[in-house]
């Protein structure tokens, strides 16, 4: 018997973004050609097709950038903050006002769906730079420092200076708003290192710098590989060190960094736990953990990749999630309708396939629902893994992909004795419908943000960021303004 209807793609339109054949490096207010004269090519995810050739910045780019951004602190600096602020509200402007054009560049360069950098990234990003622009002109109220006995901070706290800031390819807009914002609201100057994979949005703001009349110098973007990373993080007159990325490069940052009078905050990799508990709502929390590890190809710092589920329940939530799994459209991610979207480079889709074939190979059970694979672009099927044991592989190393361990826990303390058991300690989730459990629950965690009945909200006035392997400092919220600050 024929279908009752057929599937109907809705495609996201390529012509609202126009992506110019080549881009240089942002340096004092204007494009450039790295000193060396390379460049690298950034290729979409989903088709493997040349995007645009871009200029790869080297320890001479780096050493310019940060010497344009020095000159610039001066003025800057000195502007009150009501002044600073009004530069943020028309940035934020102008994102809002190009959201549309930099949510398809965002899909385009790195991979995920139309529907997330439309609905989640750009809302967020322009939130962040709507919240820190009001922060501006406030620093001395913001509770930091001496406190007099009116109540106020004793002295004014000032900016630290220039700002070197590297940041990954799974955020790549909004990562960057979570940097810049509150860099520029605190009175800093900017070089920011964009992921090679992912550079074009990076590039895309700062014609939106330009558009904004944002004084020459206070923001310098320099797209390329890991060594200008390093050269930013290792220049002499940079004073504050950001890094969102992988716990490796994080703890070489932290080498480089020590014996200096860097200020350094880090957000690095997770493992989060979402735990579920015999009386949640079982519809809501299966949504939760779809959102939790299939949001962005679970290619997400916090994703709740082990999902903890009380004994009495896993069979039903199990035959729930994956009737739901089997739902979920993977595919071309301009498709308004696309759930599940490219891995973002044949690198990560590498790391994920060998740590998935570890996780088989030592006995856990793996399952994926019927999903049919483009022939080009680099792509994973959902995947969960039952009969998961603390010891497997796949319970203990970060994935950075659209792959599920489940384990199981018969009482409270179970749950948060195994919910701990990791070196990160980035984020968590609580589902059940007791508030008192959540509560209890909540305080035993060592993760740095605990979400209950849902998962993966963000929103610029809470602070973010981790315990233990998963970095220190927090982004976010009043406590973003501190690692910016001098106090």
């Amino acid at each position: 018997m024929a279908p009752a209807f057929e599937y109907a793609p809705a495609p996201e339109s390529r012509s609202i973004v126009d992506i110019a054949p080549s881009y240089g490096l942002f340096i004092d207010g204007e494009f450039t050609e790295a000193a060396d004269g390379k460049v690298f090519k950034t290729v979409s995810p989903s088709t493997e097709e040349v995007l645009s050739e871009i200029a790869q910045a080297g320890e001479a780019d780096v050493d310019r950038a940060v010497k344009a951004a020095r000159k610039a602190f001066e003025k800057w600096s000195a502007l009150p903050g009501s002044e600073r602020a009004k530069y943020l509200f028309r940035i934020a402007r102008i994102i809002q006002e190009r959201s549309r054009e930099l949510a398809v560049l965002e899909t385009l360069d790195n991979g995920k769906p139309i529907r997330e950098t439309r609905d989640a990234d750009l809302p967020l990003v322009a939130a962040h730079f709507f919240y820190y622009a009001g922060w501006a002109d406030k620093l001395g109220h913001a509770g930091f420092g001496r406190r007099t006995t009116d109540g106020h901070s004793g002295a004014d706290p000032r900016p630290l200076g220039v700002a070197g800031q590297v940041i990954p390819w799974n955020f790549p807009l909004l990562m960057l708003a979570w940097k810049i914002a509150p860099a520029l609201a605190t009175g800093n100057t900017v070089v920011l290192k964009p992921a090679e994979t992912t550079p074009l949005s990076a590039l895309f703001f700062a014609d939106i710098c330009r558009q904004a009349g944002l004084p020459k110098g206070v923001v310098n973007i320099l797209p390329g590989y890991g060594d200008a990373g390093a050269a930013v993080v290792a220049h002499p007159d940079v004073n504050k060190v950001a890094f969102t990325g992988s716990t490796a490069v994080g703890k070489e940052i932290a080498r480089t960094v020590a014996g200096t009078r860097k200020r350094l905050t880090l957000e690095l990799g997770g493992k989060g736990a979402n735990i579920v508990f015999d009386d949640a709502p079982i519809d809501q929390a299966v949504e939760g953990i779809v959102t939790g590890i299939f949001f962005n190809q679970g290619q997400v710092c916090c994703a709740g990749s082990r999902l903890l589920v009380q004994e009495s329940i896993q069979d039903e939530l199990l035959d729930s999630l994956k009737r739901r799994l089997s739902t979920l459209r993977l595919g071309d991610p301009m498709d308004k309708n696309t759930d599940i979207g490219a891995i973002n480079s044949a690198e990560q889709l590498s790391r994920i396939t060998t740590l998935v074939e570890r996780g088989e190979a030592e006995g856990a059970e793996r399952w994926s629902p019927a999903c049919e694979l483009p022939s080009s672009g680099y792509w994973f099927a959902p995947t969960l893994f039952t009969n998961v044991t603390q010891a497997h592989t796949v319970a203990r190393d970060e994935i950075f992909g659209p792959v599920l361990s489940v384990l199981t826990f018969r009482t409270p303390d179970e749950a948060v004795a195994k919910a701990n058991n990791t070196p990160y300690g980035l984020s968590a989730g609580i589902w059940t419908e007791k508030g008192s459990r959540i509560l209890a629950v909540a305080n035993k965690l060592r993760a740095g943000v605990v979400w209950s009945n849902t998962f993966n909200k963000f929103d610029p006035t809470s602070p973010f960021g981790g315990y233990k392997e998963s970095g220190f400092g927090r982004e976010g919220g009043r406590h973003g303004l501190e690692a910016y600050l001098d106090v």
